[in-house]
């Protein structure tokens, strides 16, 4: 089965495609068509996902998926949460925005963070969510190639590894968007949504 992901970063696309099973091939926002940017005008993350996942379910209409990603640390009030991606300003450079909390970071000394994830999922007319969270704290130097946005600088809990010193694979049995996306199949995988059979007709 096709679904579309409401999204065209490239990271988020292949770390979902790799977790899925091998009957669910997706479908990028440029696969479709849709060379627009998607307003992302909620206040919240679960608001964020839904309105992704809306715009295409009705402007294209293909059952669809959409996720949306805070970062959120105690010590700042949860910030920058809704606004993770453009934290340091609408450029949406990983490396700004992770200067600019390690600078409002530096006083303090609580560091607990966690990164929470919400799929929304448009599928036969009927919105799902799923949410994951990956708990842990931020350091004060950013480690590690691999990975996107935050991951130099996230340690989850009982781990002594950024997210970007691990493989995509350890990432994903730990992340946020891998408890998330193990709940999506999870979900698909109970309502027996099954790769077509090959039988004649």
């Amino acid at each position: 089965m096709q679904l579309v992901f409401a999204s065209n970063n490239k990271n988020k696309i292949k770390e979902i495609q790799q977790m899925l099973p091998d009957f669910i091939t997706i479908l990028s926002l440029l696969d479709i068509g849709c060379t627009e940017e998607i307003a992302e005008t909620s206040n919240t993350i679960e608001g964020n996902a839904a309105l992704k996942a809306n715009y295409v379910s009705q402007k294209y209409g293909y059952d669809c998926f959409a996720d949306d990603t805070g970062l959120e640390v105690e010590a700042l009030n949860n910030a920058p949460g809704v606004y993770s991606a453009r934290y340091a300003g609408e450029q949406k450079n990983a490396d700004d925005n992770m200067d600019k909390l390690l600078f409002d970071l530096d006083q303090k000394s609580n560091k607990k963070a966690q990164f929470k994830t919400v799929i929304a999922l448009n599928l036969n007319k009927n919105q799902f969510f799923f949410t994951g969270i990956a708990k842990g704290k931020i350091i004060q130097e950013k480690r590690g190639t691999e990975g996107f946005g935050y991951d130099p600088i996230f340690v989850a809990e009982n781990h002594t590894k950024t997210f970007a010193e691990i493989t995509s694979a350890e990432k994903a049995a730990i992340s946020h968007r891998g408890i998330a996306v193990t709940h999506l199949i999870q979900f698909l995988n109970k309502f027996e949504v099954k790769p077509p059979t090959n039988s004649a007709t």
